[in-house]
């Protein structure tokens, strides 16, 4: 399927914003779903195989323990969606999302360590634990969301038991085994964006909580202070810990999607508070960083840019 082309300026129009939105619409339900699946169930050791080619061929049968808990949740949040409460698929996507979720239970936890493995065969062999957590927080949506429709107790409890090991071990000092030594300390965006969305989708699914309402000011005021560089017209990837540039390589590295994720979940958050001052900071944020990654040449966005 072939996207049309969509001008500025008929999406500053409401029809251009509502063609956009079915053409999306289309696209995500009648494309990419199609495609994906049922055509990556493993139907022999549960879950998704996801390493496909373009013509839908498996190309490698090992199983990323983020696509687990990625693609689990998206089939979850697709049942839920007010406008697909009568699409016959319905039922489908949550049994392909509990086979999803029953994989990471047998397979995916590192019971002695505490945390999630990485990559883990077909079968569910471990192959890598990283050294950071972010199984833990894609993951941790999956059971949250799990545990709003299906009212099971153990999927809320793991959900918690993920969050709290996600924020824990990124950011207790000492808790993750060092990257570096501490001749040139950085921080970085990424942990602090996903602990904002992964915060966000908990109180969506499990209800309001205090802790998940301190971790979602908390991320926002560290991206704002100390990533958010208006002066620069961009946001740092990774800054040393009080904010200031590392003159490096690793310093001066850009990453337009990530910080235009995290503008997302900033205006999200601006949205359900219905806060001006986060939706303006969230445009700031994904106007200066689409101008940074945009290539106008091919289209698109850079990957990495130099600040």
């Amino acid at each position: 399927m072939t996207p049309p082309q969509l001008s500025a300026a008929l999406l500053m129009q409401p029809a251009g914003r509502r063609e956009a939105a079915d053409m999306y619409r289309r696209l995500l339900l009648d494309d990419c779903l199609p495609f994906w699946f049922p055509r990556c169930l493993d139907h022999q050791h549960g879950g998704f195989l996801h390493c496909l080619d373009r013509d839908g061929t498996l190309v490698d049968t090992d199983k990323s323990v983020w696509a687990q808990g990625r693609m689990s949740w998206m089939l979850q949040a697709l049942a839920a969606t007010p406008q697909l409460q009568n699409d016959p698929r319905r039922d489908d996507w949550r049994s392909w999302a509990e086979s999803g979720l029953n994989f990471l239970r047998r397979h995916c936890f590192d019971e002695p360590a505490g945390q999630m493995y990485f990559h883990v065969t077909r079968e569910g062999r471990p192959i890598r634990r990283r050294r950071y957590v972010y199984s833990e927080a894609f993951a941790c949506i999956a059971f949250a969301a799990h545990a709003e429709w299906s009212r099971s107790e153990e999927s809320s409890q793991i959900a918690w038991d993920l969050f709290r090991t996600f924020t824990r071990v990124n950011f207790t000092p000492g808790a993750m085994p060092p990257k570096f030594t501490e001749t040139r300390p950085l921080i970085g965006l990424a942990p602090r964006m996903i602990t904002l969305v992964t915060a966000q989708e908990m109180r969506r699914k499990l209800g309001t909580h205090s802790l998940l309402h301190e971790w979602i000011d908390r991320c926002i005021h560290e991206i704002e202070t100390l990533f958010y560089r208006p002066d620069l017209d961009c946001v740092l990837e990774t800054v040393q810990p009080d904010g200031q540039i590392s003159d490096h390589f690793d310093g001066r590295l850009l990453n337009p999607g990530h910080a235009i994720e995290g503008a997302w979940f900033i205006l999200e958050e601006g949205r359900i508070r219905n806060d001006e001052r986060l939706i303006q900071l969230g445009c700031r944020m994904l106007d200066c960083m689409w101008l940074r990654g945009w290539d106008p040449q091919f289209g698109g966005l850079f990957y990495f840019r130099d600040v």
